[in-house]
């Protein structure tokens, strides 16, 4: 009943509440666990995932008492395995619980969150549930760590939450709040035996304007890749929080701002850092810097119950070319094999460059002849089936993007590429189509510079994403974006 519950969309029967639904999924796990059987047989395919989860244990804290006590629930209601079973009921293969730090926090996650994880991976076992928190980013935003998986991954993520947690000390170290000591945390992390990932969250959430950035800078971020190039991989292209304009009968709240970008919003709901072509994003990948994307639903409250998030899955997807298997996936968001969408857009996206037999995929490097030729070959998935509000949306438009590498420069605040451009722009009339997979190619000619090349997507008719007015319906503006791969010329 469970394996039916996830290939059909989510539709409330007549008279049952969300809460209702809930419950039912709930008592149907209890009767009979989700049985292991998809895993890995070493292939690889398209896994999608969310690394930006919280449950019960992102807590409040009663500040009356000393030290403070943590609030269970406070911030998000949700058990680890209900995330679990609506993530698999959203088609997720796997998921990231990063639930907020605080006062001691690492002593609530080890021997509260840490059992309940364990708990959730033994009742819904075919999905891969990593071990996380979203840390509270020593001198910045908040961050998603993610712990490989082991014995000791427990053990792992007590020792840097209560090391390096801002808010983990009681009473408070205002130590802990600078960028050197973010520094510190993580050439630490990438000196340990399974070094962790950290992706930077919403990063742009308090710019005060185009290119005035708040908590996360681009010499920040830059500081972070260079102190530990392993670890520190990428951010959030789309934030969280995408259903900020919902109220909870569906209708529009028009105050709504997508992704809580109440500063600067956020574009065709994608962060600037991402979405400006010629942007930061350009800017780290012109230096030649493996920085990706990712994409995620931030859940605490569902829309439906007043909150302003989406179900794991339900509206945000982070697509990793992977086995299934912890190691791989991890691997996978670690070397850029990565794609992200909004609303079900596309399922699947192979990016594939050429040069006189080599080729490379997202996330690797191809190298060409100086003044050679670069075949360029998308193809993707387009569903035919609904999506999760029950509509349809068709790709319209492809873009195929390149950029130049132009070496680190002398300002580390430098947030443009001016090499960036879109080479082809693809609609129907450009690609041919078989079933549900829609395919185009393009060779890039007489290439001479080292470079990179990535694509990106929309079922809107305009040309580049602009910012999101308040009130937007995030289901009528929906995007994809691959990661880069990269051109080398010898």
């Amino acid at each position: 009943m469970l394996e039916k519950a996830q290939q059909t969309q989510y539709r409330l029967p007549s008279g049952l509440t969300h809460r209702g639904f809930l419950a039912l999924q709930i008592a149907l796990l209890l009767i009979a666990p989700v049985a292991a059987g998809q895993n890995s047989d070493g292939a690889r395919s398209w896994l999608a995932g969310d690394h930006h989860i919280h449950g019960r244990y992102s807590a409040d804290y009663d500040e009356t008492t000393m030290p403070p006590t943590p609030i269970i629930g406070g911030d998000s209601s949700y058990p680890t395995y209900v995330n679990a079973l609506m993530a698999r009921h959203f088609g997720l293969s796997w998921m990231v619980t990063t639930d907020h730090g605080g006062p001691n926090h690492s002593k609530l996650n080890l021997e509260k969150a840490y059992p309940e994880l364990l708990h959730s991976r033994e009742v819904i076992s075919d999905l891969i549930q990593f071990y996380g928190m979203e840390l509270d980013t020593p001198g910045a935003e908040h961050s998603s760590l993610i712990i490989p998986h082991s014995d000791h991954e427990h053990h792992t993520l007590y020792d840097l939450e209560s090391r390096f947690a801002e808010e983990d000390a009681f009473p408070e170290d205002e130590a802990r709040d600078t960028e050197a000591f973010m520094l510190e945390a993580l050439r630490y992390m990438g000196g340990i035996p399974l070094p962790p990932l950290v992706l930077a969250n919403h990063p742009s959430r308090s710019a005060r304007d185009l290119g005035v950035y708040g908590a996360n800078s681009p010499q920040e971020l830059r500081d972070w890749n260079d102190a530990a190039p392993q670890v520190a991989v990428g951010m959030e292209g789309a934030p969280g929080h995408q259903a900020n304009a919902i109220n909870p009968d569906g209708s529009a709240d028009t105050s709504g701002v997508r992704g809580g970008y109440r500063r600067y919003p956020t574009m065709g709901g994608f962060d600037q850092m991402t979405a400006r072509l010629g942007g930061f994003w350009d800017s780290m990948l012109g230096e030649g810097r493996r920085w990706w994307i990712t994409a995620n639903s931030d859940s605490h409250a569902n829309w439906r119950e007043g909150g302003t998030d989406f179900w794991p899955g339900e509206y945000s997807k982070t697509y990793v070319f992977s086995a299934k298997t912890y190691d791989d996936i991890l691997k996978g968001i670690r070397h850029g094999r990565v794609f992200v969408t909004t609303g079900d857009l596309i399922s699947e996206l192979y990016v594939t460059a050429g040069a006189w037999g080599d080729e490379a995929t997202i996330g690797g490097t191809l190298s060409v002849s100086e003044g050679g030729e670069v075949d360029v070959t998308v193809r993707l998935r387009d569903p035919e089936g609904p999506n999760y509000r029950d509509e349809r949306p068709q790709v319209a438009r492809v873009d195929l993007i390149v950029g130049e590498i132009v070496g680190s420069p002398a300002d580390r605040s430098l947030d443009t590429n001016p090499t960036t451009r879109v080479v082809q722009r693809f609609t129907e009339e450009d690609w041919t189509r078989d079933g549900e997979y829609v395919s185009m190619t393009v060779t890039l000619d007489d290439v001479h510079h080292d470079g990179y090349l990535r694509v990106r997507g929309t079922n809107t008719s305009e040309e580049e994403p602009s910012t999101d007015p308040r009130g937007e319906d995030p289901w009528s503006d929906l995007w994809f974006y691959s990661n880069p791969i990269f051109i080398e010329v010898r």
